[in-house]
């Protein structure tokens, strides 16, 4: 009963926003919204940061504009984690997400803001970017969008329950609204949104590196690893892992975004050496909430997860023509 009132009010908010486009700011530059259907777990910020990557490499200069989910110090104003010379804020000022994509995307500008529309007009005045990446904004209707691309897996089509019975933020539905469907797994979501053009996400985990010394390769014949994440489908990862041949002797798991501290760091390692573990294995979001808690008494390793759509050429194409055409409606 409360998720179909909870379905009911998603559905109505979208129709309320679609009805008065007026209560939507419009940015100077072109918006590209990349959200999900349901909560976490669906490799959202990775595949940020492949089309960030992407539209840097067209000779654009994106900026990511995120909400800071699970930051410790919440800021008023903007935070810019990332301008394009360089990292401007830690973990607990831009949250895990922004400051992992600022870590990944030199060149772009990564800003965290409860108003993302104040922040993108920051990047376009004191960066100059030229197109703007909504993070996580598919139910975010404050700011305008020119291309709104929504993320689905299998689990969205198996169980479409809303919130709180389900993880659905918004029924099915919903993806009528969206101008491109990236389809994380295996399932067709086309006969729920004819005409829609639909991408396929291809995941996969890349090879673990060491922290020290930094970004070297890792290797599974070190002897058992201990795992560790604290990510919306830690499961996915320890199995992950263990496909790709990394004897995992235990899992050690946590809630999303979770904030570690210098007691549950020290029962990591503690646990890693009861496993007989000489090497602790993490999620590239674990990482950076980890790494102020330098040096670590055992070798610590990060396996980076990587996005990306295919065809990658005609997903790019298709995306850079939806970006021009945004501009030349601009000028009319």
């Amino acid at each position: 009963m409360i998720s179909r009132v909870y379905a009911a009010a998603a559905s109505y908010r979208r129709h309320h926003y679609a009805r008065h486009p007026e209560k939507r700011r419009r940015l100077s530059r072109p918006v590209i919204s990349i959200g999900n259907l349901a909560v976490g777990g669906r490799g959202k910020t990775p595949l940020v940061a492949w089309i960030a990557a992407r539209l840097l490499a067209a000779g654009e200069r994106p900026s990511i504009l995120s909400r800071g989910y699970g930051r410790r110090h919440p800021d008023d104003g903007v935070v810019v984690v990332r301008d394009p010379s360089g990292i401007r804020a830690d973990v607990d000022r831009g949250g895990d997400e922004p400051l992992m994509l600022a870590r990944q995307l030199a060149g772009v500008s990564v800003l965290v803001s409860g108003d993302r529309y104040v922040a993108g007009r920051l990047a376009e005045r004191h960066f100059g970017s030229t197109v703007h990446l909504l993070d996580d904004g598919f139910q975010h209707f404050a700011i305008q969008r020119d291309v709104d691309l929504v993320i689905v897996s299998a689990d969205d089509l198996r169980d479409p329950r809303t919130l709180p019975s389900g993880r659905l933020r918004e029924p099915l539905a919903a993806m009528r609204s969206a101008d491109a469907i990236i389809q994380v797994d295996d399932g067709d979501v086309r006969p729920l949104a004819p005409g829609c053009p639909v991408w396929r996400a291809r995941r996969r985990l890349d090879a673990p590196r060491l922290v020290e010394p930094y970004g070297a390769p890792a290797a599974p014949d070190r002897g058992t690893v201990l795992a560790v994440a604290g990510i919306a489908r830690p499961a996915r990862f320890v199995d992950d892992l263990q496909r790709a041949g990394w004897p995992v002797a235990r899992a050690l798991t946590f809630r999303d975004h979770h904030p570690y501290s210098a007691r549950d760091v020290a029962w990591i390692f503690d646990e890693a050496r009861a496993e007989g573990a000489d090497l602790v294995v993490t999620t590239e979001k674990d990482l950076v909430r980890l790494l102020p808690f330098r040096p670590f008494p055992l070798a610590l390793a990060w396996a980076p997860l990587v996005m990306s759509v295919e065809p990658a050429d005609g997903f790019e194409a298709w995306l850079l023509d939806a970006v021009a055409r945004a501009r030349e409606n601009e000028r009319d």
